[in-house]
């Protein structure tokens, strides 16, 4: 796609993801020039970029997360006004089967992008992705300044990501801010994440299947977003004058019980009757409540949820049936 000289640079670290391919699209809209990295540009499917039609609108390079200078070649090639850093393994219940690679995919990369951008000295304002597990179980709505409890490796790897910044931003006056995001949800995330899982099977039952549901512990309680509003918060936080910190979540939360019965519900189904609690789907270690207070994005973005989970439900069983739909319609 043709951009202007005047056209802002934007480079998107993981951007064949769900936030990454989101992201992509809104910045296009905004008349960026969009690059991104993935592991093996060669190889990685760019399904949700082509999903979302903008695939052959963004250049993708091949950089590791861990290799330095093939972050510097990326950075130093696209000369970009902004970088997002979205990458790094996502999994908080793969983090426990691989927590020393959770936490170089995701700590020790932001560092590498930190020192980057001071080695570098260019006036880049960055982005980085982090999450609300650090503050681990919330008894009352967190907010920027709530204190770090992590429970998972993931946890862990984001918490040591979020400090590294606020250091580099106090010590070397970079222009560097953090997104504390709660769950946001969307028809791209990987079938390994709960919300697609159960959406993605509750429709098959709807269908005829037959199969049965497994999910671990039903009680836990979430922030569930939608993800395509929630890049939006993204880009608000890089346009400030200063930078700073944010929490971005819709400031409702509700059990994976009523997420679950939600799902079943819209299918005209009753959800007692399609799912089996799995004790080897439990976490070794896991948040009850995950509750926020998102008022300070609000406030100093302008930025609220429109969607929260009842409305995020109907949205990802609605994609879902158009998926089946397709794929039926596309069979001899």
């Amino acid at each position: 796609m043709k951009t202007s000289p005047q056209a802002k640079k934007a480079l998107i670290i993981g951007i064949t993801g769900q936030d990454g391919a989101y992201l992509a699209r809104l910045l296009l809209a905004k008349g960026y020039a969009v690059a991104g990295t993935s592991r093996d540009a060669q190889r990685t499917p760019l399904a949700n970029l082509a999903a979302l039609g903008v695939a052959d609108k963004v250049s993708v390079h091949s950089a590791s997360l861990t290799d330095f200078r093939g972050l510097w070649e990326v950075i130093d090639k696209n000369a970009p006004d902004e970088i997002y850093n979205l990458a790094g393994q996502s999994s908080v219940g793969l983090s426990f089967e691989q927590p020393l690679e959770t936490f170089e995919s995701v700590a020790v990369a932001n560092y590498h992008l930190l020192e980057l951008m001071r080695l570098l000295g260019r006036p880049i304002r960055f982005y980085n992705a982090c999450s609300s597990e650090c503050f681990g179980d919330t008894a009352v709505p967190a907010g920027e300044t709530a204190p770090f409890q992590p429970r998972s490796p993931y946890a862990v790897a984001k918490a040591a990501a979020f400090w590294a910044l606020a250091n580099y931003r106090e010590a070397y006056g970079l222009f560097a801010c953090s997104g504390i995001l709660f769950n946001h949800e969307s028809p791209l995330r990987p079938e390994r994440f709960v919300t697609r899982k159960i959406v993605s099977t509750a429709c098959r039952i709807a269908a005829g299947s037959g199969e049965r549901l497994s999910l671990g512990n039903i009680d836990v309680v979430r922030d569930w977003g939608w993800a395509p509003e929630y890049v939006e918060a993204m880009w608000a936080i890089l346009q400030l004058d200063a930078p700073e910190d944010f929490v971005i979540a819709t400031g409702r939360s509700f059990s994976l019980r009523e997420f679950t019965a939600a799902a079943f519900a819209e299918l005209g189904l009753d959800w007692t009757r399609h799912v089996d609690s799995r004790p080897e789907l439990l976490r070794p270690a896991d948040i009850h409540a995950s509750l926020a207070d998102p008022s300070k994005a609000e406030k100093l973005l302008g930025w609220k949820a429109g969607l929260a989970m009842p409305e995020v439900v109907k949205a990802m069983i609605a994609s879902e049936r158009q998926a089946l739909a397709a794929r039926e319609a596309s069979c001899p």
